[in-house]
């Protein structure tokens, strides 16, 4: 059954003008309460809504048509059926550069400190875990609605690498660069949106549209509080917020300095950082790392890390050897030294992928150019592995059919 997604109130009106009726539409996330009087009117069976604000006579009505109805869940700060993803301006709404301290007071610090009130990973009430679920289920809704957005196919690449890499280190820099060479080739950044080398990702895509002589300004302004301290959190976004005051996105290229942050509260005490446009953030940290890898198709390149870092190495590595996304995409690993001595992961991975597809795309490299090289390599290729896969997919709905008819007979 196909369904209308309704996730403005102009959406609504639009709805009402062209079908009449609000059968078999989702509604999400919206205050009602200015409609009431048109929605008694209408035959609501069929409709859904989601996380809606409305009028008692409303809700009556809905419940008597047979509509569903979840309701928002008041006892959170965070919306439990959000229609759209997170922005910066949303999570650090009160926050003030020159009073750092203000970051307690903002909307991701809030939401952060009822996850720790309310049980941490672990909450102590079901409706604390049924809110958490429904808003995951609606920040996961909000991402792909982003990336097949029909406008606007995205090619996403991510970058993997530390939390803990400094600003001022050349690693960070390489990784600010190689983000925004890659954006400015139309591929769409993605990390887990959170410090270190996922700053330097969405630094990187920020500054697509401007020389690289305005990153080194900003390279600069960023080293005045180099390393990130959990302690000192207001004080390590200051220098981020005056980036973005001194080199605000230009009017009209929006779109092509545009990024994807993936971070979670389940790490809350790293704040999301405030270069990515777009910010999906989940407290469910299982559902976020699947999903980061998941939307990945066109390539991750990983930079120097550690645990998190190599957990997601081989969480690719499963969805590429077993090819559980439909297309087997691009593993670049950036500084040869450090995946082959320091942290020996590639050697490794290079025994694990042997005769398997994705030995192909399995490199390894210092140069950031190159990153670039193998990555338009692969998008040309990429029609032909995606008429690959439909053919594959129709070849499997042939034999599930076949096999139906079988058991039926």
């Amino acid at each position: 059954m196909s369904l209308r997604e309704i996730e403005s109130i102009k959406e609504l009106k639009d709805c009402l003008q062209e079908q009449k009726e609000l059968k078999k539409c989702v509604i999400q996330g919206l205050d009602l309460t200015s409609l009431t009087e048109c929605l008694l009117q209408q035959d609501l069976s069929l409709t859904s809504f989601l996380g809606c604000k409305m009028e008692q006579a409303l809700y009556e009505k809905a419940v008597l048509d047979k509509a569903l109805v979840i309701p928002a869940i008041d006892s959170t700060p965070y919306v439990t059926c959000p229609a759209k993803l997170y922005r910066p301006e949303e999570l650090f709404d009160n926050f003030d550069a020159k009073n750092p301290s203000s970051y307690l007071s903002t909307y991701d610090a809030r939401v952060y400190d009822h996850w720790w009130q309310s049980g941490k990973a672990e909450p102590d009430s079901i409706l604390e875990t049924l809110a958490r679920r429904l808003h995951d289920h609606g920040i996961t809704d909000a991402l792909y609605d982003l990336l097949n957005d029909d406008s606007s196919s995205k090619e996403v690449v991510a970058i993997m690498g530390g939390h803990g890499m400094s600003r001022d280190n050349g690693a960070y820099h390489k990784v600010a660069k190689l983000s925004r060479l890659l954006t400015q080739r139309g591929f769409f950044m993605a990390s887990g949106g959170g410090p270190g080398a996922m700053e330097a990702t969405h630094l990187g895509a920020w500054f697509a549209s401007r020389d690289e002589i305005d990153l080194e300004r900003a390279f600069t302004i960023l080293s005045e509080f180099a390393n990130f301290d959990a302690k000192q959190t207001g004080n390590w976004l200051a220098p981020a917020f005056r980036v973005r005051k001194e080199f605000p996105l230009e009017p009209g290229k929006e779109d092509k300095c545009a990024s994807l942050g993936i971070p979670t509260w389940l790490y809350g005490h790293e704040p999301p950082n405030p270069f990515a446009t777009h910010i999906a953030k989940y407290f469910a940290n299982s559902i976020r790392e699947e999903g980061l890898m998941t939307v990945a198709t066109y390539g991750i390149v990983y930079s120097p890390g550690s645990a998190g870092t190599i957990q997601e190495i081989f969480q690719d590595a499963c969805q590429n050897h077993y090819n559980t996304v439909g297309v087997v995409s691009p593993m670049i690993f950036l500084d040869k030294k450090y995946w082959t001595e320091k942290k020996p992961v590639y050697p490794i991975l290079e025994q694990l992928a042997q005769g398997q597809d994705y030995a192909k795309y399995l490199f390894i490299t210092d140069d950031i150019d190159e990153v670039v090289e193998r990555l338009e390599e692969y998008r040309q290729e990429r029609p032909k592995l995606d008429a690959q896969k439909e053919a594959a997919q129709a070849k499997r709905q042939e034999e599930w059919e076949a096999r139906r008819k079988s058991q039926k007979s």
